[in-house]
């Protein structure tokens, strides 16, 4: 990957991969602050139907401004690579959240669905259906706001649809009972959406589990979403009827826009709501009455030929013996109980980069993947820190058989990045890998120069500035290291001064000459006096001397 995109884009790190493009972290160095730039990849570029979809995510979210929803800043494309350049999130996504915190306090869960349903109306109003709303897809950021994001199969009322099977795209858990009819999608399909999320935050799980998204989204099209009052009976009976008419199946009973579903969330808790009625449905009691009659119908006639003759009998038995051949059949197949006849129906890989291990693994378990065919391996990372996920394979969005092997790659931390450490003392680096933990055998080569202070790093081989290291894996680095110098001043009383002086420059020293004076000496003794030599030296000929910081050595002469 190119380090500058569009020469404007500084990427950093890697955010995370999906199933049609990778996200990064960029510095974008006109405006100078940090962004998130997903870029398609490079194979998928020639697939219309992603590149469409890729387009489709840009302009959904491109016309939205809103607090809730995250910004897109640009689109465009380099070197034949589609990008979307983004507003950067810092926080965790809602589904870790409810992962490390289980159900959340109605006073908390109603300030994120207000949030939500005001982001979601938004892109309503903007004739946008978003199709797939999960708390994955919901960031939470540290001060709290909530930013929804992956418009990746948001529906436009005015777009063609991609493919036949476009209408029934989206997450099981979330699947509004007239996507699994094959219906067209609504803003119905985001408002049941946001009443099982609203469900899931009160709770901590969603409403139904299954072996599979097919059987999962069976239940939402047949059975009634739990009670939440029955799982936390503190809560009032106003927060459990704003769930069950957002999740009313029949789309006809549901909220019909987010307006009211707003304005119900502002007002449940306040006094006057505070004994309401449970809210019940005329249609669904009269398909109950309905069914009830037709079973009563059904045993009067029963009983009114219960003198049938012996061939209906036999002829009721063949049934019932195929019925139940069928029954096993069904059930070997869907068991597996003989491999080569076995269901193997087709599940989507969640995204679950940066998840935890246990996040990610309850992930894909409720995405229907079974516990003993999701492999865990573990190796270092640039970015991503330790117990967290780096990738998936198959890669997330993919489209495998449930019985396919999966492999998760968890961080097991972070790759040591050696620097630059020329120009630092070695004591610095020495306490640098002591404190990162990091097993690197360092060997100095000692080299004396001139005035300079000891101890500084002037070279550095073997590892040099980028490598990646595993810090629990010995490495080798060496450093040619400034010496002070250090000699026994040699007898140089008598020397002329200026090759004494050389002399003792060159092993290092800094010298000082002085000219003694002449006077109080009689002539006699000035006679006497060879005149250009050194006649004494401080410190004394024959000490070890060691050149460091401003020390220096003195020679006298006349």
């Amino acid at each position: 990957m190119e380090k500058m995109i569009a020469e404007r884009y500084m990427i950093i790190s890697n955010l995370g991969e999906g199933g049609m493009a990778d996200v990064f972290l960029a510095v974008d160095t006109i405006l100078k602050r940090e962004v998130a730039i997903k870029i398609l990849r490079g194979e998928l570029s020639n697939d219309p139907i992603t590149l469409l979809r890729f387009q489709r995510e840009a302009n959904a979210a491109s016309k939205l401004t809103h607090p809730n929803v995250v910004d897109v800043y640009d689109v465009g494309e380099y070197n034949h690579r589609h990008y979307i350049v983004m507003e950067y999130v810092r926080g965790r996504t809602l589904k870790q959240l409810l992962s490390q915190r289980g159900a959340l306090h109605k006073e908390e869960a109603l300030d994120i669905m207000k949030q939500l349903v005001s982001a979601v109306k938004h892109a309503h109003d903007n004739h946008i259906v978003h199709r797939d709303i999960k708390p994955q897809n919901i960031m939470i950021k540290d001060d709290g706001t909530v930013k929804i994001t992956d418009f990746g199969i948001a529906f436009a009322h005015d777009a063609v649809q991609l493919t036949q099977s476009d209408a029934v795209l989206g997450s099981a858990h979330y699947l509004a009972p007239e996507t699994t009819r094959g219906e067209s999608a609504t803003n119905q399909v985001d408002i049941y959406a946001l009443g099982i999320v609203f469900y899931e935050l009160l709770s901590g799980s969603v409403p139904f589990k299954g072996d599979n998204p097919v059987q999962i989204a069976m239940m939402h099209l047949r059975e009634e979403i739990p009670s939440i009052c029955e799982f936390n009976p503190t809560l009032p009976q106003s927060i459990e009827n704003i769930i069950r008419k957002a999740t009313v199946k029949n789309k006809a009973l549901r909220y019909q826009n987010l307006d009211k579903m707003l304005e119900d969330l502002n007002q449940c808790l306040l006094p006057a709501y505070a004994n309401v009625e449970k809210l019940v449905f005329e249609e669904e009691e009269q398909d109950t009455m309905k069914e009830e009659e037709e079973k009563t119908l059904s045993s009067n006639i029963k009983e009114e030929k219960g003198s049938a003759n012996k061939k209906k009998k036999v002829a009721i038995l063949l049934v019932l013996s195929l019925f139940i051949i069928g029954i096993g059949t069904t059930v070997i197949y869907y068991t597996g109980v003989f491999p080569g006849f076995a269901h193997n129906p087709s599940l989507i890989i969640p995204n679950i980069i940066n998840y935890e291990e246990e996040l990610a693994k309850s992930t894909l378990e409720e995405a229907g993947f079974l516990a003993e065919n999701i492999i865990f391996k573990r190796e270092l990372s640039k970015t991503i820190e330790e117990g967290h996920v780096i990738s998936v394979e198959p890669k997330e969005a993919s489209q495998v058989k449930k019985n396919d092997k999966i492999e998760v790659t968890i961080s097991k931390g972070l790759y040591f990045t050696i620097e630059n450490y020329v120009g630092k003392t070695l004591e610095e680096v020495e306490t640098l890998f002591k404190e990162k933990g990091v097993k690197i055998k360092i060997t100095v080569e000692k080299k004396t120069m001139g005035d300079r202070p000891g101890g500084i790093i002037m070279e550095q081989s073997l590892l040099v500035e980028g490598d990646f290291i595993d810090p629990q894996e010995e490495k080798e680095i060496k450093f040619v290291v400034s010496a002070r110098p250090e000699f026994v001043i040699p007898n140089i009383i008598g020397r002329p001064i200026k090759e004494a002086q050389k002399e003792l420059q060159d092993k290092g020293a800094a010298v000082v000459i002085y000219q003694k004076s002449l006077n109080g000496l009689t002539s006699e003794q000035i006679e006497q006096i060879e005149k250009g030599v050194v006649v004494e030296c401080n410190p004394m000929v024959g000490v070890t001397y060691t050149q460091e910081g401003d020390a220096y050595i003195t020679l006298y002469y006349y």
